[in-house]
Formats: C-alpha cells, structure tokens, sequence
C-alpha cells in the first residue's frame, strides 16, 4: 500500500491528512520510487495557504522533492536502475510512501550519501546553485549579499559560494549568526532598520549579487545594494506569506518591478529564478538538472558541502513538521522520512533547532 499526507485546503498544519490507498504500477517511461526522505520547503508552507503561484486545485498532495530507491519501472526504463538511489524534482506529491516520476527526473545520489542528507540539497541545491553559477555568474573575488542565510536555500549557497572563493554577508536574526558564522559568512540582522547601511560598510562598492527570497518593498534596498554591473537575483516572496489576496499579484507586482529596472540605463541586472523555467523542452532541461544537481551531490559526497538538517520526522508527523519549518527556530531544512532505505529514518530528534 502507499501511504501519502494530503493537503485538503487552505488548513493549519494539523489540518493535513494521512490515507492510504493502492501502489500504482508504473507506466511508459516512469519509475515508482520507494521514497525515503521528502523535505518540507517554503513552497509547502504557501501552498497550505493557497498561496504558491501554480499549485494545483485542493486536495493534493505536497512535497517539492524527494529520495529514494527506485522499486519498479515501466516500459522503456532500464530495469538495472531498480534498487538504486536517486533525487527526485516533483514540485508535489513527495509527501508520500511511493512516488511515479519520469524516469528523466531521477538524478543519482553517489554511494555512502545519506538519504535525509542528500534530501536537504535537492531542491534547495539545485536553486542554489543555478542562480549562483547560471544567473549570477559566479567567479572568486566576489562579495554576495544573501538573504536567510540560514535558511534551507540561503545554507547551501553560502557554502558553494564560499567554495567559489566569494565573499559572502548572510542576513539572519541574532540566534543564527553563530551558525551563519560558521557556514564562513559575515552575518548581519535582517529586522536592522540600518541593514543597508550595515552592508554598505562591509561592501563599501556595493555588492557583486543579491540573492532576495523575501520580495515586498525590501527588495528595492536589495537592488540599490548592487554594484554597478551586479545582479538581483529574486526567487521568492516571502513577505507576502500571510497577506490575504491573490496568490499571483505579489509575483506578479515583482515581475513587472525587475522588468522596468531592466530597461532604465542602472547599469545593473534584476532576474526572477524560476527552478521550473524550460521544462516545455524537457529533454534539454532535465539534463541541465541532472549535470546542476549532480554536481551539488558530488560536493556533498566529498565533504566539501555540509547538508543540514534541521530535523527528522516520520511522515506521518508531516504536520509537526510544518509548524517547525514555520517556527524560525531552525538552520536547515525539515526532513520527514518513512522507513525505507538504511539511512537513519525514523530519528526523530531535531537537530538543527536552537536550543
């Protein structure tokens, strides 16, 4: 049987529900993975709202990625692929015992890695890493302004950054500046009504990049911050969580903002990052996840990429989960597990909390 948590509607965390129903076989070109670790993103936490720009109608399944054995393929899937690990992007419906994905999705994680581990730079590594090497084109000598630095997403860039040879200043609140500290960031307080002034000190040219998940009326000192020549990368709104309205006028509103800074001579670059952007031809963008993420795995693999967990939940404590990723008290990412597998499932001890 596959067991799966379903997002009914716009619900509190405890509003989330457990059913089980049939394991579906796979069809041509799919695989059914046994899934073993499925993250809990800030994707999840606006869908609950109704609040990410394309989630699907109520009731749905959640889970922006996952890993996992594949347990069985469809026609025109290599068989030998059965009982290996892989990554897997989904956008939904990783909350779950057993996922069908296109097998051109399956990107494989190197022996020796943990599932929970290689879970938290699934999606969150490949964002990272796109929009450091493809949109912002990193090189050694920068210096890097990242928002949430001690975020899932934030985390893992300011280590491939700092693996770039970049400067990084990380904005967190004060209890996570040890940990930001520790990534090899300079940490500064995001609710500092100076913050511009703070970064301009440490950055006294501007900076080479920002990377802005947060949206609203900030981002507008997160493009005067730039350098000239430099980028804005946005990727996100966050600000705009818990507004009542539309799930598209923020996106929308932002989209419109970086176009006009685009065309008036700054001599600066706004960009919106879009981890889906490309799939109409999918063939081409599936590789480009494969040779991106593989290449994240491959750095957590060889140790020079630290994974961080912030805690391990089984499933079906997904909405625990969701009112800890919610909570601000945690570096890293919520990872819910299931049982399969031979990684640590089950340990349901946080481990990135502040104390």
């Amino acid at each position: 049987m596959l067991t799966e948590v379903v997002l009914p509607g716009p619900v509190e965390p405890e509003g989330l529900r457990l059913r089980t129903r049939p394991l579906p076989e796979p069809g041509p070109g799919q695989a059914l993975v046994a899934v073993e670790a499925s993250g809990v993103s800030f994707a999840e936490q606006q869908m609950r709202r109704g609040k990410y720009y394309d989630q699907p109608p109520f009731p749905f399944v959640p889970g922006y990625d996952l890993v996992g054995m594949v347990a069985a393929t469809g026609a025109g899937v290599d068989p030998a692929l059965r009982g290996r690990r892989f990554a897997v992007l989904t956008k939904t419906g990783g909350w779950a015992s057993h996922a069908l994905v296109d097998a051109g999705d399956l990107v494989e994680v190197p022996d020796g890695v943990d599932a929970g581990e290689a879970e938290t730079v699934v999606v969150n590594g490949i964002t990272a890493w796109q929009m450091l090497h493809r949109v912002a084109r990193a090189r050694p000598g920068m210096t890097v302004l990242v928002h949430g630095a001690n975020g899932g997403v934030g985390s893992t860039l300011v280590q491939l950054a700092r693996h770039t040879g970049i400067k990084v200043i990380g904005t967190a609140s004060p209890r996570h500046h040890e940990a930001v500290r520790a990534l090899g960031a300079t940490p500064v307080d995001y609710r500092d009504p100076d913050l511009p002034a703070r970064v301009r000190t440490l950055a006294p040219g501007g900076v080479d990049a920002v990377f802005d998940h947060v949206g609203g009326e900030g981002i507008v000192d997160s493009f005067r911050l730039l350098a000239r020549g430099g980028t804005l990368v946005s990727y996100g709104t966050a600000a705009t969580r818990d507004v009542p309205g539309s799930s598209r006028a923020p996106v929308l509103k932002l989209l419109a903002r970086l176009m006009l800074w685009n065309v008036l001579p700054n001599g600066r670059r706004a960009h919106f990052f879009n981890l889906w952007a490309g799939r109409r031809r999918l063939t081409a963008y599936q590789a480009r996840v494969r040779e991106d993420l593989g290449q994240v795995l491959a750095l957590l693999a060889s140790g020079d990429l630290t994974a961080h967990v912030a805690a391990r939940l089984p499933l079906a404590e997904a909405a625990e989960g969701m009112r800890l990723a919610e909570s601000s008290t945690v570096t890293g990412k919520v990872v819910l597990v299931t049982g399969h597998g031979t990684g640590p499932a089950g340990n349901r001890a946080t481990e990135g909390a502040a104390r």
